[in-house]
């Protein structure tokens, strides 16, 4: 009987030691961080260099060209113009990029995924026929 209890208080102290414990992502988000090759007096933060924030301009805030259309007579009918960290420097840390997509008649986005990303789309011309495959089928609902 002493054993039972024994093993009853050793797996209710190990319950509750476990739901004691935290996992998370650190958050992403600061003033600014933006993004430099240079590491001399810089700060190593999301997987880049940090420039002082003292010699932050507009220009690390900017992207020009995401109003010219891409080129679209390639395999699958689209072209993809992203603007990420590497053309905005000023978006490190904000968790931030968008997409330009161009589409040909009958283009086509070759599947891809968004891990812990969430998609937005904007038609400006035309339709554009969307599916989306979840790894929960079973609370899925049929599209609207």
């Amino acid at each position: 009987m002493k054993n039972g209890v024994s093993l009853l208080v050793a797996v209710a102290l190990m319950a509750l030691a476990s739901s004691l414990a935290s996992a998370s992502d650190p958050s992403p988000l600061q003033d600014t961080c933006v993004a430099i090759d240079e590491p001399k007096n810089a700060v190593f933060v999301n997987g880049k260099f940090c420039k002082n924030p003292n010699l932050t301009v507009a220009e690390d805030f900017f992207y020009q060209g995401l109003n010219i259309p891409g080129n679209t007579t390639n395999r699958v009918g689209s072209n993809v113009t992203t603007v990420n960290v590497d053309a905005i420097p000023g978006l490190n840390t904000l968790g931030i990029s968008l997409v330009r997509i161009d589409y040909a008649p009958y283009g086509q986005n070759p599947p891809h995924t968004h891990p812990r990303a969430t998609e937005i789309l904007t038609v400006l011309e035309g339709t554009l026929l969307v599916g989306f495959v979840t790894s929960n089928p079973q609370t899925s609902k049929p599209p609207l």
